[in-house]
């Protein structure tokens, strides 16, 4: 099924179709699909940092066509946008098939660091909307957008977001919202769920060529290795990633909210923006999305939903690894993988060299000090740093952490014996690494919900802002304060679904 809407088209150099990129894998898996155009489109954000990264004109966000082109009121010659087809497990049933059914690839640019692709997120019904609009609202398009970049700032795989653009074209959601596109870029949007798709459906050459585009592609160094070896080779591959993945999530204290097979990246990118949070006050078994009724995906879960999710993308790939036993091993690595990779984190979070056997003590017994008070996350691990940083030269250093505490006297059996381990040499420059380890700045709730309430005035000065501030998460930003700040009270009624 290909949906037409006859767009004028324009030819720009700098955006093509890719015989590497993923339509080359054919019919199969990409189904021609064009945009459905808003009226009077305008720019809401515009992430210049990536521009220069990926290459394009410096005079891009000047370009009308630009404007129209990731709004999805433009075609480019001789370039096909398309819609891929996929399957998956949501909320652990099995779902059948899905689709991109509000994301349309626009093809690849060779940029310094390779392929990118660029999909419009909300620009209008796909084949596979299943009696959806195929629309994005400007309240979650500038949520992906800040939430996107935050997330590179801090150093853990992500997409990225080229851009958000809007139209006063309305959307019904709960309510009536306007529309927006948000421009998205990544190597590659394959997902666990591609891979099922095949699996379930018995169609194994797609199975094979969709296995091996993502090898040539994306994991050159397995392509010597032939037959099961080689989709052993990668699925141990994506199990290691995506362990590493999970251990960044946790130490920094985010939620995904929606880990459903289809949301999972094989690149071990962060991948698909909904009802997403930053921890506040710290709670293990925090939900931030509010359709998750069971709590399946609350913030301590993650690791093992991961791993589950780990298993349907191994079930998928049998049919090319032929026997069990190797499966399972590549897939029981992440039981090694993910503990070591987060008490590395941890170590690094605390500015702790070298191991201890009672490193992992100390750091559940700080975990569960935190939740006792609510602690909040990141003002925590920032204090902490700077305490570290001024201990050998003041004897108050822990105050300002002290005081977030109710439970004072836990919190200062805890503290002498970190110090203890910590030790007291070189606390100066162990402090000043932890500050460029524990951010100051995190794309809160309330700081993402004050920004998408300015640009429903029509006042984007705030998505720029944060934009800003976020790309460099670790510096003081003495301007914007108040945003390192404890979350208001008014933050906790905010509440995020997977409606968007």
């Amino acid at each position: 099924m290909t949906i037409h809407q006859s767009l004028p088209s324009v030819a720009l150099p700098w955006l093509h179709n890719s015989d590497a990129g993923f339509a080359s894998l054919g019919s199969d898996f990409a189904t021609p699909t064009e945009a459905t155009p808003l009226p009077a489109p305008h720019w809401v954000g515009c992430n210049d940092t990536l521009r220069a990264a990926l290459a394009l004109p410096q005079t891009l966000w000047l370009q009308p066509e630009a404007l129209d082109l990731f709004t999805g009121n433009l075609s480019l010659a001789g370039v096909s946008s398309y819609a891929s087809v996929y399957s998956g497990h949501q909320f652990g049933q099995w779902a059948g098939q899905l689709g991109d059914g509000r994301a349309l690839n626009l093809g690849a640019i060779h940029t310094p660091d390779g392929l990118q692709e660029l999909q419009l997120k909300g620009a209008g019904p796909t084949p596979y909307s299943r009696r959806g609009d195929g629309r994005a609202v400007l309240r979650s398009s500038i949520r992906e957008f800040l939430a996107s970049e935050a997330m590179h700032g801090l150093g853990i795989p992500t997409t990225r977001a080229l851009c958000v653009t809007g139209s006063p074209a309305h959307v019904r959601r709960e309510e009536v919202e306007s529309a927006a596109v948000v421009t998205r870029v990544a190597p590659s949007f394959v997902r666990f769920g591609h891979f099922e798709h095949f699996a379930s459906n018995g169609q194994l050459d797609a199975l094979r060529a969709l296995a091996d585009h993502v090898v040539v592609a994306h994991f050159p160094a397995l392509q010597s290795l032939q037959g099961p070896h080689r989709y052993t080779a990668l699925l141990r591959e994506v199990t290691h990633k995506t362990a590493e993945l999970m251990a960044q999530w946790q130490a920094v204290g985010f939620c995904h909210g929606v880990m459903n097979t289809d949301n999972m990246s094989v690149l071990g990118l962060t991948l698909d923006y909904g009802p997403f949070q930053y921890l506040d006050g710290f709670d293990a078994n925090h939900i931030c999305n509010h359709s998750d009724h069971q709590g399946r995906y609350a913030y301590a879960r993650q690791p093992q939903i991961a791993y589950w999710n780990l298993f349907c993308l191994g079930q998928a790939l049998m049919p090319l690894i032929d026997e069990q036993a190797p499966a399972l091993a590549a897939l029981e690595s992440y039981k090694e993988i993910f503990p070591a990779a987060m008490d590395q984190r941890m170590r690094d979070k605390l500015g702790l060299t070298g191991t201890h056997a009672n490193d992992r003590t100390l750091v559940e017994d700080l975990l569960q000090a935190l939740q006792q008070d609510r602690v909040d996350y990141t003002v925590f691990w920032r204090r902490l740093s700077v305490a570290v940083r001024e201990s050998a030269q003041s004897k108050h250093a822990f105050a300002p952490v002290r005081d977030l505490f109710m439970h004072r006297d836990v919190f200062d059996a805890w503290c002498a014996r970190y110090l203890e381990r910590l030790g007291a040499d070189k606390r100066q420059t162990i402090g000043e690494t932890m500050l460029r380890t524990n951010p100051k700045y995190i794309l809160r709730n309330h700081l993402g919900e004050l920004a998408i309430r300015q640009a429903k005035a029509g006042n984007f000065a705030m998505v720029q802002d944060l934009l800003h501030v976020l790309h460099t998460p670790f510096d003081e930003h003495p301007t914007y304060e108040a945003w390192a700040g404890l979350a208001p009270e008014w933050a906790s009624s905010i509440e995020i679904s997977c409606s968007s």
